[in-house]
């Protein structure tokens, strides 16, 4: 887990449009989102995970146990159950709602972090940095 631990800054990012708008996201809110670079900051607080995303769009904090599904409200206010686990060294969150799923993987190398993101068929990644 410590290899996520840290700040990250965004630095690239592929197909979010498509994704998003899979999720059902209005077209005002994509065009903000795909031109905003935000930073990721990995903590722990005792027994839990913190996540904070924060740019210029929105700011959101997630907060869990990992292997402990929990309640959601997503930064495109879905109200999901959502469970991240620790598989093969990458964090695995996955969100359903109204008989939908979407999986968020996260995995470091060397430094960077690679958020990979599906919905059925669409897949998007996001690349960041450590700051």
């Amino acid at each position: 887990m410590d290899k996520f631990l840290g700040t990250w800054r965004m630095v690239d990012s592929k197909n979010f449009d498509e994704y998003m708008k899979g999720l059902g996201v209005g077209f005002a809110t994509r065009q903000i989102a795909s031109v905003t670079k935000p930073t990721l900051i990995i903590s722990v607080d005792g027994d839990f995970i913190v996540v904070q995303t924060q740019s210029t769009f929105k700011n959101t904090e997630l907060k869990f146990k990992l292997n402990e599904e929990f309640d959601e409200t997503t930064a495109d206010d879905r109200k999901v159950k959502s469970i991240v686990t620790l598989e093969d060294g990458k964090l695995k969150h996955v969100q359903k709602w109204d008989g939908k799923e979407t999986t968020l993987v996260r995995e470091v190398n060397d430094n960077k972090l690679v958020l990979t993101l599906t919905l059925g068929d669409i897949v998007s990644t996001r690349h960041y940095e450590k700051a």
